[in-house]
């Protein structure tokens, strides 16, 4: 079984290759004005293709500016892409943006990137912010974790996230993600056909939450983290 596992995902990884070099990367270049709903489209074609299906449990808060997530890896961004309707700005890396393929998605899909190493990164991520939500009406999605962890316990959370939500007084969602590594595990190089489960918790409005709210939420999370394992065998 272990072959199968490793055969799925390679063939998991070509596929999401192949599709973003060849499709969404100049079809989102000519087709500017449409680039969200063709990223859409295109990431539910990728998880077809893998044997993957998405499903949601809660609402989207139409409200919220900000979704924060737990990561895996790329699966938990193709999936929340394919349940959209709106068109999302996700937060990445500056290395991220100079890599072959994933760069040029990222640039011409019109992403945030975040130099960690410099100081004044944050005063550009809340410029960026400013701009995704009053310019381009779009909401911003940020891991902050801020690396892929390879365990049931979230990592702490990157103090900049708690920075930025408060000094904008933002709306943050809390998204918890269970299944994507058992879709394709790209520690162990192994991949399965399988649902990957997107639970929206409730809003935290930052403007009227209390100092810890930032901790509460991070609490929240792993509590919801556990009750997926715990009651229905599905990790992180």
């Amino acid at each position: 079984m272990k072959i199968f596992a490793k055969i799925r995902f390679y063939w998991g990884a070509f596929v999401i290759s192949f599709i973003v070099a060849l499709f969404m990367i100049p079809l989102i270049t000519l087709f500017r004005v449409h680039k969200g709903m063709i990223m859409h489209y295109l990431n539910r074609v990728i998880l077809f293709l893998m044997g993957a299906r998405v499903e949601k449990v809660g609402e989207a808060d139409p409200e919220a500016d900000m979704i924060v997530m737990n990561h895996q890896g790329i699966v938990d961004i193709i999936g929340m892409e394919a349940l959209q309707k709106g068109h999302l700005r996700w937060v990445a890396k500056k290395e991220l943006f100079d890599t072959p393929w994933f760069g040029h998605l990222l640039k011409n899909g019109d992403m945030i990137s975040i130099d960690r190493e410099n100081k004044k990164g944050l005063i550009k991520m809340i410029r960026d912010v400013k701009e995704s939500l009053e310019t381009k009406h779009r909401k911003v999605v940020i891991f902050p974790e801020g690396t892929r962890a390879t365990h049931q316990k979230l990592l702490p959370f990157k103090s900049g996230t708690k920075f930025i939500a408060g000094n904008m007084g933002l709306k943050v969602q809390p998204v918890v993600i269970t299944g994507s590594k058992w879709v394709l595990n790209e520690h162990n190089r192994t991949g399965h056909s399988g649902t990957v489960r997107y639970i929206y918790l409730p809003t935290v409005d930052v403007s009227k939450a209390e100092e810890n709210w930032f901790e509460a939420l991070h609490a929240e999370m792993q509590k919801e983290i556990d009750r997926e394992f715990h009651h229905h065998h599905r990790s992180r």
